[in-house]
């Protein structure tokens, strides 16, 4: 059913592509130190600080992850805090080769930082002790609000793509969803919206990247057999008028529904070498929309996300991966024999 070669050539055009991410930019702040002793203050442990390292989360993990397969093809446009973490998570946005020129700083918010303090001692693995997080969860105001979509009007346009991010810290309004998705859709651009929660705000969107526990809270019901995966389809492109719905299922691998009428079953491509999935959701979106915007077919797309995840799962932390690395991986895999079924869903 599919051509490795049709594949890599999507895979090589990724960085004749630009891409706009819009949504929550958050940075993980990761504090290390070793405990030598308990507090005489307070029956607490006291660590001796070792280093800290700056990561990108949320909308930031997936602008990233383009970046990584792009070539710094990619713009971030969201909302920091004029604080010193807003500080830190441009200045790490620049160094992942992601353009922050279209930031916009809001003094009355934080800059959505979660730091996590991990502890180890001499005998221990190191673990997190404790997590600290610094958001402001409303949404931004009408003034913002506006700034943002002055912008979108201008700068989407000039793109080939757009990343909707959506992690409910305030920034995805009903208007600059609203905004960006009609303009998209005026212009011949693609959209992908990767949202945590209420899908059925996205309407028109050209492919979403669920998962499948997101997917039965917006429905209200749960996934538990064939019967029910292909209805939860269905439903959800219905819902959300959107072009395609991919569903990501864990270890169960990806459903593609389309609104022509038919489904793709992609099963998971690494099962065995799973060791972290945290950011996996970002690679996803990030790689599909990448391979719509460089030529491939949703389902051509959708394989490319499956091999991007398998990789990065195979990783401690919001893991990313390279053109190089996909299409090594990709020779190693025999398509062939990998289960994919295509269902009629008419």
């Amino acid at each position: 059913m599919f051509c490795k070669d049709n594949i890599k050539k999507v895979i090589r055009n990724f960085d004749k592509t630009k891409m706009l991410v819009i949504g929550d930019f958050a940075l993980d702040e990761m504090v290390y130190g070793a405990s030598h002793r308990v507090s005489r203050e307070a029956p607490v442990l006291i660590l001796q600080h070792e280093k800290t390292d700056n990561l990108l989360g949320a909308a930031s993990n997936a602008a990233n992850n383009i970046s990584k397969l792009n070539r710094g093809k990619v713009s971030a446009l969201g909302v920091i805090g004029s604080d010193y973490y807003g500080a830190i998570l441009k200045e790490t946005l620049e160094f992942a080769n992601i353009d922050v020129s279209n930031l916009i700083t809001d003094k009355t918010r934080s800059t959505t930082t979660k730091t996590r303090i991990s502890g180890s001692s001499a005998q221990s693995v190191t673990q997190q002790i404790v997590r600290i997080d610094r958001e402001t969860r409303k949404s931004v105001s009408a003034e913002v609000e506006q700034k943002i979509i002055n912008q979108i009007k201008f700068l989407v346009p000039h793109y080939d793509g757009i990343v909707l991010s959506d992690y409910g810290i305030g920034i995805m309004t009903q208007r600059i969803i609203d905004e960006t998705i009609n303009l998209a859709n005026q212009c011949g651009k693609i959209v992908v919206v990767d949202a945590q929660d209420d899908l059925y705000r996205f309407k028109g969107a050209t492919l979403m990247t669920p998962n499948q526990p997101d997917a039965e809270k917006t429905l209200g019901c749960l996934i538990k057999d064939r019967d029910t995966l292909l209805k939860a389809g269905q439903e959800l492109l219905a819902m959300t008028n959107s072009e395609k719905i991919l569903l990501t299922r864990g270890g169960d691998g990806m459903m593609l529904f389309e609104k022509n009428g038919k489904a793709l079953e992609i099963p998971a491509f690494n099962r065995t070498e799973v060791f972290d999935v945290t950011g996996a959701g970002d690679t996803v979106v990030a790689s599909v929309a990448l391979g719509l915007c460089a030529g491939g077919s949703a389902q051509e797309a959708s394989v490319i996300g499956n091999l991007a995840a398998s990789l990065v799962v195979r990783q401690f932390g919001a893991a990313t991966t390279s053109p190089e690395e996909l299409i090594s991986y990709l020779d190693e895999l025999n398509l062939n024999n990998i289960q994919i079924f295509e269902l009629n869903l008419r």
